[in-house]
């Protein structure tokens, strides 16, 4: 029988299947794994306008917020953990909470964000004098429990402003409404997602420590309505989560006259509250890696584990804990003067 393939033929099938087997291998996602990698320092000056503010200047040092690459693992990195440096591999459900696509949550990350540039600006403007509005509109879902009553109902972001038809003001509404209800009850609760308002109906839980109180299953904090005196826009391009909120803060005191980084190239990573308390982040092996590749001269980090952390991973960066917006401030102002 006459064969239909000639070497040369022959040879360019192989060299064919081979393409195909190493692009499975280096570009196909294993669909249950997720890849934290480090990506650079960005400077944050570029993307910060603010009303009567001086802008970009050009001026030696700088702000600069940090963030981590996440995607789905290609199958070659997950077989072979060590092949990006700086790299963890993450099970998808530490991602995405159980019926939450990928979608679903680069859109709460992306109102995440949002909310961390209005808290950022608020506090940086309440630091310089000026006065800040703040009114309460409900209780904001800031984590969800794995395999409680909320656990795919509910998504970080989501703000609860009433339960059976009672308001909620707050997290002490939502915890006062909540024990009115024995474990087991049907609760019915109006949730705000983004620009739209739905309901979302659970079965409450027993607290495994105190079987007598109901649960959902959520860590809520509080929502709030700010008013700014001045116009301050902040551009990320997209980019999501809340731990740039620090670095925010710092520049808008930067864009209003105030010497924060000294002249230093500054990476700072931490999420910030109303009251200027500056809260834990994930991914600081990553962040830490990326501003040491930058080149950046210093790196402030929450204080606690996220800063042990970090010191880790750090090589000959310093690294800042700090714990109140304030404190980042004086820590910075306390560095040796940079010699021009």
């Amino acid at each position: 029988m006459r064969s239909f393939l000639s070497p040369g033929r022959l040879g360019a099938v192989v060299l064919l299947l081979l393409a195909v087997t190493a692009g499975v291998l280096f570009l196909a996602p294993a669909s249950d794994t997720y890849i934290f990698l480090p990506d650079e320092a960005h400077p944050v000056a570029p993307l910060i306008s603010v009303e009567g503010g001086k802008g970009a200047d050009g001026a030696p040092g700088g702000i600069y917020y940090l963030d981590v690459i996440v995607r789905r693992a290609t199958l070659l990195e997950r077989l072979i953990p060590s092949l990006r440096k700086g790299s963890d591999l993450v099970p998808a459900e530490a991602i995405n909470p159980s019926g939450v696509s990928d979608e679903v949550r680069r859109q709460s990350s992306l109102r995440q964000m949002t909310r961390s540039q209005v808290v950022a600006a608020a506090v940086a403007l309440r630091e310089l004098g000026y006065e800040v509005t703040a009114r309460p509109t409900g209780a904001l879902i800031v984590e969800i429990v794995p395999d409680a009553p909320a656990d795919g109902k509910l998504q970080p972001t989501d703000i609860v402003t009433d339960l059976d038809g009672n308001r909620v003001r707050g997290p002490a509404d939502l915890r006062r409404l909540l024990r009115r209800k024995p474990p087991g009850s049907s609760v019915t609760l109006t949730v705000r997602r983004g620009g739209e308002v739905t309901e979302v109906s659970l079965v409450t839980a027993r607290d495994p420590r105190e079987r007598s109180r109901p649960v959902i299953g959520v860590l809520p904090e509080q929502a709030t309505d700010v008013r700014l005196p001045i116009d301050v826009r902040i551009d990320t391009n997209k980019v999501g989560g809340p731990s740039a909120g620090l670095a925010f803060a710092l520049d808008v005191l930067e864009e209003l006259g105030r010497d924060v980084d000294r002249g230093y190239k500054v990476a700072v990573t931490g999420a910030i509250d109303l009251d200027g308390a500056v809260l834990p982040i994930g991914g600081v092996r990553q962040k830490t890696i990326g501003a040491r590749r930058s080149g950046v001269d210093v790196m402030l980090v929450p204080a606690g584990e996220n800063a042990a952390e970090a010191r880790r991973h750090a090589g000959g960066l310093r690294v800042i804990p700090v714990g109140t917006f304030r404190q980042a401030i004086q820590k910075l102002a306390a560095l040796p003067a940079r010699a021009a």
